[in-house]
């Protein structure tokens, strides 16, 4: 038996660390899972005195066409007439994550301990956003649960559509970027040099866009495990700076520039916040409120802060179509011209609704034409690259010829 320093987590999120004993780290790992833990880190000395230490990393991300489904299942089982608790364990055997499948179980037994359905909503935030916690709050609260169910799946159904076009768009050009570049790769890899030993031994005389083309070549080429190593780390450090503060709030703002994709963001995270928002105003949360769930529902960092600030201008009695005047730069004008129609009629949720369905519309459109746009503009490049390279190639055929 070997004495272990563990740290573990609870699928509710709570970390546990301590010392226990067990023959290995499998087993430790088994009992902490019967107390509904799952090992993260341990370390200890086995019998014979040797150190061991294991990691385990994993990911428990639920994915949106999951949590729509749930959302619709539960709706129609509360309809039913089904209990709470029960449609959430009858939910989570139709799971297919496992994740999912012990969060919705979880869920089920805190309600059981008379927690509400809200508040243990609240336990999985990186499950359920605050959006999603927020409209069940009031949806308890008001007695119309089943009705506040339905409109979270409208929202989620048409948030996942919105997303699936948006990658649909963005399947064609990069599938068209990484075919390019794998084939550059072999052709420097096997085509270049046996071309650059050619003209070697009819001793050509090459020009400077050749002899840079051979000299990548016969470099890839000796050390191509090297260039495919460092390949991957560019790769990995791209992704990960993408995730920093500094490299979000960079592509935030290179995305807001870029003539074909800025319209496409602009009238994403418009439709995003027109309906979150319309969705919370119609659930009956304050507006103060609804425009900070909104700011965390957001994923644009200039979108985050532009719902911040109007919410604390909103705070301080501005209304909302004048709190949203400075950012006519990210949100279309339409936007906040039909809010203050909407607070003039008092009809502020139904407009926003309205307005979230039109930018949808507008979204739609916008992803169809862009297939056709992005095809020209990669031919452009694709033949710029092919152009140089087989000018490369050639040039030397013609020194050869003339010296014939």
């Amino acid at each position: 038996m070997a004495k272990y320093f563990y740290t573990a987590k609870s699928f509710s999120g709570e970390v546990r660390s301590g010392f226990l004993e067990a023959k290995d780290e499998t087993e430790l790992a088994r009992a902490l899972r019967q107390d509904g833990y799952v090992l993260v880190s341990s370390e200890g000395k086995t019998d014979a005195g040797k150190s061991s230490k294991i990691n385990i990393s994993f990911s428990n991300k639920v994915s949106l066409s999951e949590k729509l489904m749930f959302t619709k299942n539960l709706q129609i089982m509360i309809k039913a007439g089904i209990s709470l608790p029960r449609s959430l364990r009858i939910s989570a055997a139709q799971a297919r994550g496992n994740r999912f499948k012990t969060v919705l179980t979880s869920m089920a037994d805190n309600i059981d301990k008379g927690q509400a359905f809200s508040e243990t909503i609240s336990k999985y935030p990186d499950v359920f956003s605050d959006v999603f916690a927020s409209m069940v709050r009031v949806g308890e609260e008001s007695g119309t649960l089943e009705d506040v169910l339905k409109t979270l799946y409208n929202q989620l159904e048409r948030e996942h559509g919105l997303k699936s076009k948006i990658m649909g768009a963005m399947i064609y050009p990069v599938v068209i970027l990484v075919a390019m570049i794998g084939v550059g790769i072999l052709m420097m890899i096997m085509v270049i040099p046996q071309l650059a030993s050619t003209f070697e031994e009819l001793g050509a005389k090459l020009p400077a866009t050749t002899l840079f083309v051979f000299g990548l070549a016969k470099f890839m080429e000796k050390n191509v495990i090297l260039f495919l190593v460092c390949l991957a780390v560019f790769v990995i450090s791209v992704i990960r700076f993408t995730k920093t503060k500094i490299g979000k709030r960079a592509i935030d703002t290179i995305s807001l520039k870029i003539p074909l994709i800025s319209p496409i963001v602009k009238k994403t995270n418009s439709a995003y916040t027109t309906r979150t928002l319309s969705s919370l105003i119609n659930a009956g949360v304050p507006i103060v409120s609804a425009l900070g769930i909104v700011s965390g529902a957001l994923g644009n960092s200039y979108y985050k802060t532009a719902m911040n600030e109007a919410a604390e201008r909103v705070s301080k009695g501005t209304k909302l179509s004048e709190a949203m005047i400075p950012y006519q730069d990210i949100y279309p004008p339409m936007v906040v011209q039909m809010i203050e129609v909407g607070e003039e009629t008092g009809q502020t949720a139904e407009i926003l609704l309205n307005l979230a369905d039109f930018y949808e519309e507008e979204v739609t459109e916008a992803t169809k034409n862009l297939s056709s746009v992005v095809e020209p503009i990669l031919m452009l490049i694709i033949g710029s690259i092919v152009g140089f390279f087989a000018i490369s190639m050639i040039q030397p055929m013609y020194s050869i010829l003339e010296t014939i």
